[in-house]
């Protein structure tokens, strides 16, 4: 094989050999009977099965989020654990911060919706606009979601097996941290083509309509965001009394299945993570992109999938609490820096976690 440098390019020249297909190849094809060396069914057959090994090979996600410069959150916090997983993601950027805003201090640009079609035009001009997944997380512009919702379907009609993984970013604890307008676009356009979602229990009761004091209560809400579009619903925190104690939160999950017929079959898990005395950014978009990525290997799992998932974010955030608590020191409080995901330490945790939470199914 020879190796040349050209332009700056590395061009590769591969020794001649003859095609697989003319050294042994019977003459004729079982399948269709033609007596041609290279009949035209073989041929389409073989680009058929290239193009699905290859696709099986690169699941790619389409990745709409923030960008910070440093630290861990949005396309920082997604990327690469989607990455070590083996996924393909190509990233928009919905803002480039210097870093997130629980800074003292933060400069940067925000995307508008007409930059984010101008972005996603040049993707299609380029014939490179397929999808396996779409992953979204927060923001504040009612035209920009909106855009989203349209970039989403025209991917799901070129694709209908795309899976859009949506984590219906609108507050927490009884209260609203994006703009009211964004509240009825996420409930009418974004939920209904979403096929996994992520919302707490807040956004749940927000996008329902009903309030959440009992697992029955969380169950019916679960029921009736699958009613919304999404099959596979978790709700990654709570209110709800922990078995285990005051130490721990409860978060619940919902699947459904559909069958050839047109019936479907339910899962329902709950599991009770740990809470931890600190505040971190940058979390929920890595739960949303674990919960991807365990999703595509256990399709039909969802406990097992929600397992991994909180694994995961065990792992990540202990070895961030611990580095941040030794860096900030005896009796004080770490700072922001401090506190950011120590997400290239804990690549071994996310690539192959060590199952420490488990999930009761219901």
């Amino acid at each position: 094989m020879l190796h040349v440098l050209q332009f700056g390019v590395w061009l590769v020249k591969l020794p001649s050999r003859i095609p697989i297909w003319k050294q042994s190849e019977p003459v004729g094809c079982s399948s269709c009977g033609s007596q041609s060396a290279k009949p035209r069914c073989c041929r389409a057959k073989r680009a058929e099965l290239s193009n699905n090994f290859i696709r099986d090979m690169e699941c790619r996600v389409l990745s709409i989020q923030s960008h910070v410069v440093r630290g861990y959150v949005g396309n920082k916090s997604a990327s690469f654990p989607l990455q070590v997983m083996g996924f393909e993601v190509d990233s928009i950027n919905s803002v480039q911060f210097s870093n997130h805003t629980g800074y003292a201090h933060w400069k940067g640009q925000v995307v508008t919706a007409d930059e984010l079609h101008v972005l996603f035009e040049g993707i299609k001009l380029n014939n490179v606009n397929h999808y396996d997944y779409v992953l979204t997380g927060y923001t504040r512009d009612t035209s920009f979601l909106e855009m989203v919702v349209d970039i989403i379907q025209e991917l799901k009609m070129a694709n209908p097996n795309l899976v859009y993984v949506c984590d219906p970013v609108l507050g927490d604890h009884g209260s609203m941290y994006v703009p009211q307008n964004l509240y009825p676009v996420y409930k009418e356009k974004v939920v209904p083509v979403a096929d996994i979602i992520t919302p707490n229990q807040f956004e749940a009761e927000l996008l329902t309509g009903k309030s959440i004091s009992t697992e029955k209560d969380a169950v019916e809400v679960m029921d009736l965001l699958h009613n919304m579009g999404p099959d596979t619903v978790v709700i990654t925190s709570s209110d709800l009394p922990p078995r285990r104690g005051d130490r721990f939160l409860v978060s619940l999950g919902s699947q459904r299945i559909v069958k050839p017929d047109g019936t479907y079959t339910t899962q329902r898990i709950r599991i009770e993570v740990s809470k931890v005395d600190a505040v971190f950014v940058g979390t929920g978009d890595l739960f949303a992109a674990m919960l991807l990525a365990w999703t595509h290997h256990y399709p039909t799992d969802l406990k097992m999938a929600c397992e991994k998932t909180f694994s995961v974010m065990h792992h990540v955030i202990q070895r961030t609490i611990s580095y941040a608590f030794e860096m900030a020191g005896p009796g004080r409080k770490p700072s922001p820096a401090q506190l950011e995901l120590r997400m290239i330490q804990s690549k071994a945790d996310i690539e192959d976690p060590a199952i420490v939470l488990e999930a009761t199914v219901l």
